[in-house]
């Protein structure tokens, strides 16, 4: 049955190209062009393929304990069948549904799949990329033991870095439920897809540039304050190289990517898109400083990290603007 109200395409496509007009890094997430979604499905299938593969050539396997697998299940099944059943939704909470159950959906097995790779590219990986990273620091005078000295000397920073690193998953969050409301599917559709370039580009880099991080690499003797990182790095590269860690825990993956970082490379991608939302573009900005600025020590990252997770983010974004001519023209959406 056909919707009985305006596709927002429509709407979508006026508001990009008067807002672009004012403010033309908001053409880095279009709204006048339509990732299809069968594109998007093809490359999540693909990915779960060369994942599966990953997995068989490190010798990995899943685990997943029973009740959560159970759980991880039932809840995509219901999402599929939910966005099936109101493909053509009969009115507006409908369409907010299908479109927030799409997008969540979509960006959840993204980031499922990306963490499950980290851990067979680490395992496949040889050497640590350390020395050269912070040979880059040193050039550009960044001081990570300087920059970890000044938190653990201001313990009242502590928490409020902690929840700024955090907020990698706050503004997906944010991004895709004002999407779902507004309508703007073009827009939801080009940020998941750079989304998922952005992943697979960083795991292409994360075969050249395993490292232990800072925190295992320059710090010696006690640990004054553990980041939210941890020593993941230090811990499980090496456990996964030498076969001494075997199944994957689906529920508690670690981040395991030094660099590129991928928040940076999310906090990227995320200002892009809020960029061309007036009453977002802020409040996301100022949140994904605070994250950039938490993420250093939290995320036990280099600056050289950060830089070519940035260069990765707007590598990204050019590929996408690349690409826009081949995508559909955002009003024939329905």
């Amino acid at each position: 049955m056909a919707s009985s109200f305006p596709a927002p395409g429509a709407a979508t496509i006026e508001r990009a190209l008067t807002e672009g007009q004012r403010f033309p890094l908001g053409l880095l997430c279009r709204g006048d062009r339509l990732v299809p979604l069968r594109w998007i499905a093809a490359a999540l299938a693909m990915s779960a393929v060369a994942v599966g593969l990953l997995m068989a050539e490190a010798g990995l396997t899943l685990s997943v304990p029973t009740l959560d697998a159970l759980s991880i299940t039932a809840a995509f099944l219901l999402a599929a069948v939910a966005r099936f059943v109101l493909r053509s939704p009969a009115a507006p909470w409908q369409r907010v549904l299908r479109d927030t159950v799409e997008y969540v959906g979509l960006f959840c097995s993204i980031s499922l799949l990306g963490a499950v790779a980290s851990y067979a590219v680490a395992a496949t990986s040889t050497g640590f990329a350390d020395r050269s990273l912070e040979t880059f620091d040193h050039i550009l005078r960044f001081d990570w033991v300087r920059w970890y000295d000044f938190e653990v000397a201001h313990p009242a920073l502590v928490p409020v870095s902690r929840i700024a690193y955090q907020s990698i998953f706050v503004t997906p969050a944010i991004l895709l439920g004002y999407f779902a409301f507004q309508g703007r599917k073009a827009e939801a559709r080009w940020f998941i897809a750079s989304f998922w370039l952005a992943a697979v580009i960083t795991l292409l880099l994360f075969t050249c540039f395993p490292a232990q991080g800072p925190l295992g690499f320059l710090w010696h003797g006690p640990i004054p304050y553990m980041p939210t990182s941890a020593m993941y790095q230090v811990d499980l590269i090496p456990a996964l190289r030498d076969h001494a860690i075997r199944a994957v825990p689906l529920v508690g993956l670690h981040g395991l990517v030094s660099a590129p970082s991928f928040h940076t490379v999310s906090a990227v991608l995320y200002i892009a898109a809020a960029w061309p939302i007036a009453r977002l573009r802020w409040p996301i900005l100022l949140l994904n400083a605070a994250m950039l600025l938490a993420t250093p020590v939290e995320g036990t990252h280099y600056l050289t990290d950060m830089i070519v997770g940035a260069l990765v983010a707007l590598a990204t974004l050019a590929t996408m603007m690349l690409l826009a001519p081949r995508f559909v023209p955002a009003y024939r959406a329905g």
